[in-house]
C-alpha cells in the first residue's frame, strides 16, 4: 500500500495506475483512479525533474482578490516516522471520531488526569510554533517554514495535526496578507511588508494543541498604520474575550466583545470560521463564533477546553476560497489578521493554556 500520488487525495491504495512521466524518471508513485489522476495533474507535474526548479501558479484562470499568488510545486509530503502516535485521519484524511462526535454535538468535561495531558501538549505545542515563528524573515519560503516545523514536532514525537486533516497536504498553515486562513505552505517567498499567520497544531499524548499568532514580516509592516491597526486590534479582542472567560459564561457572548473591539477600530470580523472545542479530537463542541449576535450553544463549564481564535480584516468580513479548496482570502483582497489560544475553564475564570512565554518571539508593537 502507498499514498495517492494526488496532492488533493492522502488516501491509501494499492491501485497501479501511474504517471508515464514518472515511471520514465524511475518515480515510485501510483494514483487512487483516473479522476484522481486528471484533476490533480496541473499541481502532480510540478515533481518531475524538468519542473523543479520551475515555479508557477496552477490556477491562471482564477480571477485572484489580491495580490498573492501560488507558488508551485508543493514539496513532497513529510514522512512521519513509525513510532510517532497517529490520529485517526493520518492515513486516508477521514477524522471517523470527530464525525462521530459532531452527530451528538456532546462537549466534553476533561478529568484532572486529562487536564494535566493536555498542559503538557499545549507547551510543546507552543515550543514548536515559537521555534517556528523565530525563522520569519524575508527571503524565507512557507514552504521552509513547514520543513521547520515538522521537524520540531517529530523530535518532540508529536504529529502535525494538519497533515492530511481532510487531505490536506501539509504540516502547519501560513497565511499572509489578505488570506485568512488554511494557507497551504509552498515556494512564496515573504517580503519585508508581508503579514504571516502560523497556525500550529499538533497531536501529542493522546490529545490535541492548537495555537496561532500573525507576525510582523520585516520592518515596513511595523510602519504602515492600517497594518499595525489590524494585528493589534485582533490580538486585542482574544485577549478581551479571554478575560470574560468563566464558569457559567454563555459561549455566544464572547462574539460580542470581540465585534464590539473590532468596530471601534474600524475592523470587520470573519463569520465563516470560528474557535472550538479541543481535546482528544481536533475540533468538536463547542463552536465559538467571533461575531456578535450568533446563536452558539454551551455554556462555559470547569474542564472544558476550547479555542477562541477571532479573524479580523481591513475591509469586508466576507471570504472566497482558491482552487485549492483550503486558502480562504478576503473577497476584496484587503488583509487579515487571526490570533488563537487554547483554554481551560477553570473553578473561578480560565487558563491559557498557549500563553507566550517571555522568550515567544513576536508581541504586540504600539500603534502608530
Amino acid at each position: 500500500m502507498m499514498i495517492c500520488a494526488s496532492p488533493k487525495c492522502g488516501k491509501e491504495t494499492d491501485s497501479q495506475l501511474k504517471c508515464p512521466v514518472c515511471l520514465k524518471e524511475g518515480i515510485t508513485n501510483a494514483f487512487c483512479n483516473q479522476n484522481c489522476f486528471r484533476g490533480s495533474w496541473a499541481l502532480h507535474k510540478g515533481i518531475h525533474k524538468d519542473d523543479l526548479n520551475e515555479v508557477y501558479n496552477p490556477f491562471t484562470d482564477f480571477k485572484f482578490t489580491g495580490d498573492l499568488r501560488p507558488h508551485y510545486p508543493l514539496s513532497p509530503r513529510r514522512a512521519v516516522p513509525k513510532h510517532i502516535k497517529l490520529p485517526d485521519y493520518s492515513l486516508d484524511g477521514r477524522p471517523v471520531s470527530e464525525i462521530k462526535n459532531d452527530r451528538l454535538g456532546k462537549i466534553t468535561v476533561l478529568s484532572a488526569k486529562d487536564q494535566e495531558k493536555i498542559r503538557k501538549v499545549a507547551k510543546v505545542s507552543r515550543e514548536v510554533l515559537d521555534i517556528t515563528a523565530s525563522h520569519i524573515k524575508p527571503g524565507i519560503t512557507t514552504d521552509e517554514l513547514d520543513a521547520i516545523l515538522h521537524k520540531e514536532c517529530i523530535k518532540r514525537n508529536a504529529y502535525p495535526s494538519p497533515l492530511n486533516y481532510y487531505n490536506f497536504p501539509k504540516s502547519v498553515c501560513t497565511s499572509i496578507n489578505e488570506v485568512i486562513c488554511h494557507g497551504i505552505p509552498d515556494q512564496t517567498v515573504l517580503q519585508d511588508g508581508d503579514i504571516l499567520n502560523l497556525d500550529v497544531t499538533i497531536y501529542y499524548l493522546g490529545f490535541h494543541s492548537d495555537l496561532n499568532e500573525t507576525y510582523y514580516v520585516g520592518d515596513k509592516a511595523k510602519a504602515d498604520p492600517d497594518t499595525v491597526r489590524l494585528v493589534e486590534t485582533t490580538r486585542e479582542s482574544l485577549d478581551l474575550a479571554i478575560a470574560a472567560v468563566k464558569p457559567g459564561l454563555p459561549i455566544r457572548n464572547l462574539g460580542a466583545i470581540i465585534e464590539e473591539h473590532a468596530s471601534k477600530n474600524n475592523c470587520s470580523v470573519v463569520r465563516t470560521y470560528c474557535g472550538h472545542g479541543i481535546n482528544q479530537l481536533f475540533h468538536c463542541q463547542p463552536n465559538v463564533p467571533h461575531y456578535a449576535k450568533n446563536k452558539a450553544i454551551g455554556v462555559a463549564k470547569p474542564g472544558m477546553v476550547f479555542t477562541i481564535e477571532p479573524m479580523l480584516c481591513l475591509g469586508t468580513y466576507q471570504d472566497t476560497n482558491w482552487p485549492d479548496n483550503w486558502t480562504a482570502v478576503t473577497q476584496d483582497g484587503k488583509r487579515s489578521a487571526q490570533f488563537e489560544h487554547m483554554l481551560l475553564v477553570t473553578e473561578d475564570g480560565c487558563e491559557v493554556l498557549t500563553a507566550r512565554t517571555e522568550t515567544s518571539p513576536g508581541g504586540a508593537i504600539p500603534r502608530i
